[in-house]
């Protein structure tokens, strides 16, 4: 007597991806330079509720303090540590973790904090700085700095000093431009880079590098809250921001208990650290540590995993 076949097993897809259209618009993270008095704070100031990191101690002036405070930001100066590349991550991590009322993060200038965290490392490395070892740890710090920032529900905005850029003309060195005066790939991690200036008694952006089909690239636009919230979209700018949920201390010793008992290469791990964008368990969210936690159990269920 022939048996009816067993159904085909069900496979369950482990692909994540989802339609476009559902993703929520994220809040602008914009990098803007230009020369002093350009308009770059004032534009900055004039972005909903701001909690402002001036790095310089430039903006405690009255006019600048008043329009703070009109707009329901909030100011943190060099006095409160804001010149140090480890204090302001943590700052911006607060900002993504805990309730507030603030929809704008400003740091003014991220220039100087950079630059004195290479010129630290440089009085510290002594005859020992060779071949840019000095930027070692201030790159370092950008980019968990830039890991915050590209996670946080906030506008972002990163003020920087204008520099000279130098290239090849006629196969010798010159002046070929301008730039931004900070980690040369802080451009390519943010969703604008603007160059500010001023022509009479009017204020001009103009689009150095874009990801954005709204701001192509060399065009430019009055540098005014109101006409970039126009074209960006002021209902995503003015939003509320949502707070991430990180990993509760418990489901860390979870995860470290299990991997006392199961191998897992430190390349594996490396490899789940790199996709959450994070530099340990403790800063992974809720769901992606409970993701981990998943895998792991499952492999101990199945055998998979060697004990």
């Amino acid at each position: 007597m022939n048996e009816t076949p067993a159904p085909p097993r069900k496979l369950i897809s482990r692909l994540k991806a989802k339609d476009p259209k559902t993703a929520e618009p994220s809040k602008p993270k914009i990098l803007i330079y230009g020369r002093p008095g350009v308009g770059k704070t004032w534009f900055a100031l004039s972005f909903p509720s701001v909690y402002y990191i001036d790095t310089e101690g430039g903006a405690d002036l009255a006019h600048y303090t008043d329009r703070l405070k009109k707009n329901g930001g909030v100011y943190m100066g060099p006095d409160d540590g804001s010149n140090d590349l480890g204090v302001i991550t943590e700052q911006i991590k607060a900002l993504a973790t805990e309730k507030h009322t603030y929809r704008t993060v400003v740091l003014d200038s991220m220039t100087k904090p950079f630059n004195t965290a290479i010129s630290d490392e440089a009085t510290r490395l002594g005859e020992k700085d060779a071949f840019g070892a000095s930027k070692k740890p201030a790159i370092a710090g950008m980019r968990r700095l830039v890991s915050w920032l590209d996670k946080i529900d906030m506008n972002v905005l990163l003020i920087c000093h204008e520099k000279p850029e130098w290239g090849l003309v006629n196969n010798e060195r010159a002046q070929t431009g301008v730039t931004f005066d900070c980690w040369e790939k802080l451009e390519y991690e943010l969703h604008l880079c603007l160059r500010a200036d001023k022509r009479g008694p009017e204020r001009f952006a103009t689009v150095r590098k874009s990801r954005l089909l709204g701001f192509p690239d060399a065009s430019e636009f009055k540098l005014e809250y109101g006409q970039f919230a126009e074209m960006y979209g002021k209902d995503v700018i003015e939003k509320v921001s949502k707070t991430i949920v990180l990993a509760t201390p418990s489901q860390v010793n979870e995860v470290q208990k299990i991997l006392e008992i199961v191998k897992v290469s430190e390349e594996d791990i490396l490899k789940w650290f790199n996709k959450a964008n994070v530099e340990g368990f403790p800063e992974m969210t809720n769901e992606q540590i409970s993701s981990v936690l998943n895998w792991l159990n499952k492999r101990i269920k199945s055998n998979e995993l060697p004990t």
